[in-house]
């Protein structure tokens, strides 16, 4: 009838998740005076926001669909509860505290002083480059249809009933006329000629080329300029005055303005020659056999879209505007960052 056992005793001494919660044991402790302003001054007790954020964090590893699935993982999986640090007895909260708590990490920027975190863990332990990077762009699809695609300032359905029927198609319609009424922040992007086009937002990634860590990543209106743009931003905050830097990235980015930015600020373009026009990488660039590793390394940037939209919840958002959208791609970067740490062998 009584039993001994606690979750610390279930999970096995070689378990590979021991190391990613050393690792995220270390960096809430660091944060753990932003954590402190999080908490209600009256009222009921509040939960303490590490466990909600070391709960996202499990449901972005284990591709666990919907919060309320990932709570009912906490109800019985002694893994769970472990790595989130719960007692066995101990009562699990609603599924409202994750959107009250959501709203408190966007106040006090959490999930960016997260991330952050564990790029600093990472550069202490030697795994980053200072020098080398490669940047990237994906389509993140927004949680809102079509059918919500609106002229501006048309807010009501076109008839009764929940799921009206509306026919756009053939009708002209842009992000100059046109709005989600569910969802304000997405623009219609089409990614390429062949893709259809989607509501959705941009994100961008830039990895150092040594062991492909994330180093800086945002959430951007999905337009025909916002990769270029954002990359430049995220280049600019990465560079170290007096030290050479350079930056990989695919024909998307072989644009002539783009290249001159990169130059003036001291960064070397090795950019894809985009073979369809002129390109504005010339010999100057190609010459150098750095160019041609900088090739091969900047393909590695897809593996961290491809792995945050088949294990992470990246690809199809269930979270509406640019802010919520950006918490999320900063806990997802997080949670790969930390799986490379581990099998890089950081607190094994």
């Amino acid at each position: 009838m009584w039993t001994t056992l606690s979750p610390e005793d279930a999970v096995p001494a070689n378990h590979p998740l021991r190391p990613i919660r050393t690792m995220v044991n270390a960096i809430l402790a660091d944060l753990s005076p932003d954590f402190a302003k999080m908490y209600a001054k009256r009222g009921r007790p509040s939960i303490a926001p590490e466990k909600p954020l070391r709960a996202l964090l499990l449901q972005i590893l284990f591709s666990v669909r919907s919060e309320p699935m990932l709570l009912e993982q906490l109800r019985y999986n002694l893994l769970f509860k472990w790595f989130v640090g719960l007692g066995m007895d101990d009562p699990i909260w609603d599924v409202s505290s994750f959107s009250k708590n959501r709203d408190r990490f966007l106040d006090g920027k959490i999930s960016a002083k997260f991330f952050a975190a564990v790029v600093a863990m990472a550069k202490s332990a030697s795994l980053l480059s200072d020098e080398h990077f490669t940047v990237d762009g994906t389509l993140i699809e927004a949680w809102a249809s079509h059918k919500s695609f609106k002229p501006k300032g048309d807010d009501g359905p076109s008839d009764t009933g929940r799921n009206t029927d509306i026919d756009f198609r053939g009708k002209p319609r842009s992000n100059d006329t046109h709005a989600s009424t569910t969802d304000p922040d997405a623009r219609l992007y089409r990614k390429s000629k062949a893709a259809p086009a989607v509501l959705g937002y941009l994100g961008h990634a830039l990895m150092e080329n040594r062991n492909g860590m994330i180093v800086d990543t945002c959430v951007t209106h999905a337009t025909g300029t916002a990769e270029r743009e954002a990359a430049l931003a995220m280049v600019q905050r990465q560079k170290q005055r007096g030290r050479p830097m350079t930056l990989g990235a695919d024909k998307g980015y072989d644009a002539a303005a783009f290249v001159d930015d990169l130059r003036r600020i001291g960064v070397t373009p090795h950019i894809a020659q985009h073979t369809k026009r002129k390109s504005a990488i010339d010999a100057r660039t190609t010459r150098h056999p750095g160019y041609e590793i900088s090739q091969r390394k900047r393909k590695r940037v897809e593996e961290i879209f491809g792995w945050g939209k088949t294990v992470g919840p990246i690809r199809k958002v269930h979270l509406r505007g640019t802010a919520l959208v950006t918490h999320l791609v900063h806990l997802t970067a997080a949670a790969l960052n930390l799986l490379r740490m581990r099998n890089l062998g950081v607190c094994t």
